[in-house]
């Protein structure tokens, strides 16, 4: 019996490991990396606990080898055999038998290295020796003719920095103003020897054109041929199957075939609709490989209106709202991120009523599977190239470098109908303004980006043509190199102003954004978080454990600054923690309840952050591990498809010297926005009372209107001088059967201008069809009540406000595939208020 035309050896399993500087031996299972090795060999202690960080950088200060045996048969080398490593980090030389093979400069490219002949019956040796990536950049920087600066995010708590932008890897594994520097060195992904006849598959790309009923799919095979000759290449999707034989030349080769898939059935963003995947699979000689296909027709709608130029996402001819926030790597160390972990926070993104991510150019290109669970769960991916904060060389080594990833990973991920939009970079563009080289000579500086730059969105235009390039974020447009932190009339913006510049919630009110793709505000990681790397001594924001937990250069300073503004002081560190997760979500609340009722002038809000890389205070809603911080129920609640917000308004505003209006300024009225973001008209009966903080209430407001679909209107005002001092605003929205869609509040003053009662708030847990339900219940207005147990898992809704004689009742999700239980979860269940902090 003859061998088969295709086949693939795993090369994945136990290397060793050793250095040249070192006696460690150690072994290393790959695909994974140095640092989980050491741990599991009990050579490193956990860099995340205390301030380990700094005992462990010499793991990414040190010269690494791999080195492996494996057997091959007669079968697996009969025919052109091809080793594909599909992420090296970073700077590597590749020995097979002790010959070297390829020498590796970029994790972000796969490497596909021709072995044939070099590979025996029987016995074989695989050897990775991994350079010092910290000093190769050093020297590339060094040798450079004129310099190029790095940023210094990382360059805390006595860390040096790291010339980034000289080495192709994942910009933040030197640590950022939210992560900590680890420099980890590994081999990630496929790890194979893939034997072929003549030819392999090196990436299958569909581009859709739409039609009134049907969808025409042109289905492009990147073949890469050992030799001039013939294959048979076959296509199935849909029930139908094309089958072809064609010739292919020594070399890289482009085969195309169309087909056509009548009364399709679209894909649709999570909450407008379903995710339906047709499965395509590709069969050359025995290569199959399977991809699954949404059919959807979107484009990025950019014209000129009456502000200046819209900037918005046009999906299946309907302009959708892009709700969602920003996505850095789940794990400081590469081998904690598996499909689990990704599903988990994909999974906590769809439940709080997302619809899209953006991925940050300071992190990675994430694994196949994060992209086909953002397709299964209709999540849009507005996705970065990897550059982030800093210039980078523009010579021809380095361009033709960054020319094969671009191609590589757009040929990988095009397919995809998670992929929204190209971006080029994240705040390069701006990053010039932020040094003293690139300010001194900005000519030189923009000159050198545009080279990139212009690259980058040619090589789009070759390989995606469909898709939007949009030239950085934030962008003003095609070769605007002017400022996108401020501008709000076209483009996207990153509004810092609020965290960066300490100015109140109350500023967010003062920009309109077209699309809002960046802005945050810090809190502490949960209390359970900081036990996992704290002693009871560090549980002080001012300790170096609890700093050394902060990249962000006053971060803890400015959490405390801002909750004296809003808040009393509070009486202990777990309830300062609990505040700042209040503060944090209040902080995005304010922007993105204001941006969303500007509709449809703002058509698109991704706060920063979803996750966090390590235990660390941060922007992010979900803790490290991925457990919902305050901030994200928040969310939940702040990107309801039909929502109502209060928007204060001002007939003549105070300003102080900043030019934002002076804190705790009354308003004139508060009116109440309603938003519709479905396909369809609502109909909404709003109810408001003004609420005693004590306990009594009144109806202010009861007003019904009807909102047509992908709306934005006001239903009602209050005026302010109706209002006590003591009173907040409470209102809820029904639709036209009754069913409750809502709930919100206002607080016409900062918290701490209100004596609170102290409520009891009572808790009782029953079952509803099998699973565990929470009602609570409260003698007097209760605020930001939130319910903990000890399960991994969330509640319907948190960080509630509570009102006298009315139930709440909360399901539990658990995560990890845990079981919840009444008795489990009432045994551990925790309640807490905005009054307990005092």
């Amino acid at each position: 019996m003859s061998a088969p035309a295709y086949s693939a050896l795993d090369l994945g399993g136990v290397f060793n490991l050793s250095s040249p500087t070192s006696d460690i031996a150690v072994p290393i299972t790959l695909p994974g990396d140095v640092h989980s090795a050491l741990l599991a060999a009990d050579r490193l202690p956990d860099p995340y606990y205390g301030e380990n960080e700094k005992t462990v950088m010499w793991v990414g200060e040190t010269a690494w080898n791999v080195e492996r045996d494996f057997t091959a048969t007669a079968a697996d080398i009969e025919g052109y055999l091809t080793l594909t490593l599909a992420e090296v980090d970073c700077i590597a030389t590749i020995l097979l038998n002790g010959e070297i093979i390829a020498k590796t400069q970029n994790s972000f490219v796969r490497n596909d290295i021709d072995v044939t002949g070099k590979v025996r019956v029987g016995e074989n040796t695989l050897r990775i020796e991994f350079d010092i990536t910290s000093d190769v950049a050093k020297a590339r920087a060094d040798a450079h003719p004129f310099p190029i600066p790095f940023t210094k995010n990382y360059q805390t708590n006595g860390l040096k920095g790291i010339h980034m932008n000289f080495v192709r890897k994942a910009a933040c594994h030197a640590g950022w103003d939210w992560g900590i520097c680890l420099m980890p060195i590994g081999v990630y992904g496929t790890m194979s020897l893939r034997k072929s006849r003549l030819a392999r598959q090196d990436s299958v790309q569909v581009d859709q054109a739409h039609g009134k009923n049907s969808v025409e799919l042109a289905i492009k095979t990147h073949i890469f041929a050992f030799a001039h000759g013939e294959v048979e290449i076959e296509h199935s999707i849909d029930g139908q199957t094309i089958t072809d034989k064609v010739v292919v030349n020594k070399g890289d080769n482009v085969v195309t075939h169309n087909l056509t898939i009548h009364n399709p059935k679209l894909w649709w963003p999570a909450g407008q609709g379903a995710q339906p995947l047709y499965e395509l699979v590709t069969n050359l000689e025995g290569e199959k490989t399977t991809r699954k296909i949404g059919l959807r027709q979107l484009e990025w709608v950019i014209e000129k209106d009456e502000i200046d130029h819209s900037f918005k996402c046009r999906i299946n001819g309907r302009d959708i709202t892009m709700m969602g926030a920003n996505w850095i790597p789940a794990d400081a160390i590469p081998s904690r991120i598996t499909p689990a972990v990704i599903r988990d926070l994909l999974d906590s993104a769809k439940a709080a009523n997302m619809n899209m991510l953006r991925i940050w150019g300071g992190g990675q290109y994430e694994p196949d599977y994060f992209y086909d669970l953002c397709d299964e769960l209709g999540i849009l991916l507005w996705h970065d190239f990897m550059f982030a904060c800093m210039s980078y060389p523009s010579d021809r080594p380095f361009l033709d470098n960054v020319r094969t990833e671009i191609t590589q990973q757009i040929r990988r991920l095009s397919h995809h109908a998670s992929i929204a939009l190209w971006c080029g970079d994240n705040e390069v563009i701006g990053s010039l303004g932020w040094y003293e080289e690139t300010k001194a000579a900005p000519e030189r500086y923009v000159a050198n980006y545009d080279r990139l730059n212009s690259m980058l969105g040619n090589i789009v235009e070759d390989e995606d043509p469909i898709r939007r390039f949009w030239p950085s974020s934030p962008s003003m447009g095609y070769l605007d190199f002017s400022d996108g932190w401020h501008a709000d009339t076209r483009g996207d913006t990153h509004y810092w102003d609020v965290w960066h510049s300490a100015k109140s919630f109350e500023a967010y009110r003062t920009v309109n954004p077209r699309f809002a793709s960046e802005f945050g505000f810090q809190s502490f990681t949960s209390m359970n978080v900081i036990e996992t790397f704290t002693e009871p001594k560090d549980r002080n924001p001012s300790s170096p454990v609890m700093e050394n937990h902060q990249r962000n250069a006053g971060g803890n300073a400015r959490i405390l600054e801002t909750m004296t503004r809003y808040f009393r002081f509070p009486r202990d560190f777990d309830q300062m923690v609990f505040l700042s997760q209040i503060q944090q979500g209040l902080a995005i609340k304010t922007a993105i309840e204001y941006w969303r009722s500007t509709k449809p002038r703002c058509m698109g809000t991704l706060y920063w952050q979803i996750n966090d890389i390590w235990p660390v205070a941060s922007w992010s809603s979900l803790d490290y591990g991925g457990q919902w911080k305050l901030l994200q129920y928040m969310a939940k609640r702040f990107f309801l498809p039909v929502n109502v917000v209060a928007v204060p308004e001002h007939d003549a505003v105070l300003k102080n010297s900043r030019g934002t209006p002076v804190e705790g300024a009354p308003p004139d009225r508060i009116v109440f926005k309603g938003i519709n973001d479905t396909a369809r008209p609502v109909s909404v009966a709003l109810e408001v009372r003004a609420v005693k903080i004590g306990g009594s209430d009144r109806v202010v407001s009861s007003s019904n209107a009807a909102i047509g679909p992908d709306a934005a209107l006001a239903l009602a005002s209050v005026d302010f001088a109706d209002l006590a001092e003591d009173e907040f605003l409470f209102f809820s929205w029904k639709d036209a059967s009754g069913k409750l869609l809502g709930e919100n509040d206002y607080f016409p003053k900062p918290y701490k201008a209100y004596e609170l009662v102290a409520p009891t708030v009572s808790a009782e847990w029953s079952e509803r069809d099998g699973a565990p339900l929470l009602t609570l219940q409260t003698d007097k207005p209760a605020l930001f009540v939130t319910a903990s147990v000890d399960l991994p898992g969330y509640f319907s809704d948190n960080a509630l406000t509570l009102l006298p004689g009315r139930k709440t009742e909360l399901t539990f999700t658990p995560r990890h595939g845990a079981t919840a239980s009444v008795s489990t979860l009432s045994a551990s269940l925790k309640l807490r208020t905005l009054a307990d902090t005092f």
